[in-house]
């Protein structure tokens, strides 16, 4: 599905009709819409009117009251932080010269409703997980923010944890072991991220303020795309201040169609 996920999240304005997507994927219109909906549980039709309505819509109004909210619930709260930071590890700037030397990490590439997904674990938790095109080096991504770690695949070794990523980011409450690591500045940043529900939506200036760092929205940027556990820690929740949907490091489309899927779900 996730070519006909990405043409209708490119093509929304057009309003694309069953017929044009289902081609996409080489299906006949009544087949696709079923596969489409077991997949993202939402037909076609209405994964268009939602992304039509998100662009529609004044999509940051009430950030300021949704951030409060949100920063206020701390560690303890019903984010589930506290389970999910159990192996976060905060270093210093010049640490990260270390490029991943000393750590064994088990990969896995997996199939999700987005599109194959590369997962990663060390002994600690999940270290990784981003989308690929079928087309890309599946390693490219993680050996580029960890190039001096040992990797060894096993696509079996890391299914439990795929799933156990994809059923959380649906609203699963089982706790999810990460490892975690970044500045103590890019902690925070994450953190802020992984307490926003997932109908909220933020600028980047918006949570730099409600960080307390009001002038640190490029820091913050940089933050959100440091980030390397897509779905889990929810960067596609942040904008532009225009509410464009733009700056993804997996794909403006992807991040359009993420959006979408997570409105229908909150209905």
């Amino acid at each position: 599905m996730a070519k006909s996920i990405a043409f209708l999240a490119a093509n929304w304005h057009a309003q694309p009709s069953l017929q044009a997507a289902a081609r996409i994927v080489g299906l006949g219109p009544d087949h696709f819409e079923r596969q489409f909906k077991a997949a993202c549980g939402i037909t076609p039709k209405r994964f268009v009117q939602h992304l039509t309505l998100a662009h529609a819509k004044a999509a940051l109004r009430a950030e300021t009251s949704v951030l409060d909210a949100a920063l206020a619930a701390g560690l303890s709260g019903p984010s589930r932080l506290h389970d999910l930071f159990v192996a976060a590890e905060a270093v210093t700037p010049g640490s990260f010269k270390a490029k991943g030397r000393g750590l064994d990490l088990v990969w896995g590439v997996h199939d999700g409703p987005f599109g194959p997904m590369v997962v990663a674990l060390s002994g600690r938790g999940l270290v990784w997980l981003g989308f690929v095109d079928p087309a890309d080096d599946p390693l490219l991504g993680p050996s580029t923010d960890y190039p001096l770690a040992r990797w060894r695949r096993d696509d079996a070794a890391t299914a439990l944890a795929a799933a156990h990523a994809f059923a959380w980011a649906e609203g699963d409450t089982a706790p999810l072991r990460l490892h975690v690591r970044g500045t103590a500045f890019q902690l925070k940043v994450w953190q802020a991220l992984l307490r926003l529900e997932p109908a909220e939506r933020v600028a980047y200036g918006g949570l730099a303020a409600r960080l307390g760092e009001p002038r640190a929205a490029r820091a913050v940027g940089r933050a959100v795309g440091a980030n390397r556990l897509a779905l889990i820690i929810p960067c596609h929740r942040v904008l532009q201040a225009s509410a464009a949907v733009e700056g993804y490091r997996w794909g403006s489309a992807r991040k359009a169609a993420l959006l979408a899927w997570e409105a229908a779900a909150a209905g």
